[in-house]
C-alpha cells in the first residue's frame, strides 16, 4: 500500500493552437492527494513525436525526481497527438507511469484524426504499446458519472487503484492532475474556467 504522503507528480498539458507552435506541460508534485508540494513546467511540439523525451528531461532534471514515487499523466498524449511512450517514460525515469482518462478512447475517431499527420504508423504503434485500459470506480462526492479509466507502466494494477484511491480528493480525476489542468488554463487564458 503506498503511504499516505508519497511523493505524486500529475501531468496536463495547457489549451494550445492546432497545428502550430508548441504546448505548454504543467506538472505539480504533490503529497499524496494533499497538497502541492512543487511545480514543473516544459514545452512540447504541437502534434510533434517529442513528447517522451521532453518529459525525460524535465522530470529526471527536477529537484523533486528522487522523492517521487510514480507519475500520472492526464491522457496519453500532451500538445494534440504528441503521445507518450509510457514504457520508455517508465525506463528513463525508473517511476511507474500511469494514464488516466475520463472516457473510453474511440480508437476509430482517433486512427481517421491521425491520417492528417505524418508518422501515422508510429502513432498507432505508440497508443498499441500502452496497453489494455482498465476501469476505476470513483467513490466521492462527485456527482457526474463516477467511472474513469488507465493505463499504466512499470507496476501493478493494484498499485495504481490504491494510488488513485489516494489522490482522487474532489471530482474523477487524481489532484495532481487536476491542479495542474487548472494551472495551465490560468497561465494561458488569465483564470481557469471548464472542468477540471
Amino acid at each position: 500500500m503506498p503511504k499516505q504522503e508519497i511523493r505524486v507528480l500529475g501531468i496536463d498539458d495547457s489549451p494550445f493552437q492546432r497545428g502550430r507552435g508548441k504546448a505548454l506541460v504543467i506538472g505539480t508534485v504533490f503529497r499524496g492527494g494533499q497538497y502541492m508540494d512543487g511545480l514543473l513546467s516544459t514545452y512540447v511540439k504541437v502534434d510533434g513525436l517529442n513528447a517522451t523525451r521532453v518529459l525525460t528531461k524535465m522530470i529526471n532534471e527536477s529537484r523533486n525526481k528522487d522523492q517521487l514515487s510514480v507519475i500520472l499523466l492526464d491522457g496519453i498524449a500532451v500538445g494534440g497527438f504528441n503521445i507518450i511512450d509510457i514504457h520508455d517514460l517508465h525506463g528513463q525515469t525508473s517511476l511507474p507511469v500511469v494514464v488516466v482518462v475520463r472516457d473510453m478512447p474511440n480508437f476509430k475517431s482517433i486512427s481517421k484524426a491521425l491520417d492528417n499527420l505524418p508518422n501515422k504508423p508510429k502513432r498507432l504503434a505508440l497508443l498499441k504499446k500502452a496497453g489494455q485500459m482498465h476501469e476505476y470506480w470513483v467513490n466521492n462526492d462527485s456527482r457526474s458519472k463516477n467511472k474513469i479509466y488507465f493505463q499504466f507502466a512499470g507496476t501493478s494494477e493494484s498499485y495504481v487503484r490504491k494510488v488513485l484511491k489516494l489522490t482522487i480528493k474532489h471530482g474523477l480525476i487524481p489532484e495532481p492532475i487536476r491542479i495542474a489542468h487548472i494551472i495551465g488554463q490560468g497561465l494561458v487564458f488569465g483564470e481557469s474556467k471548464g472542468r477540471a
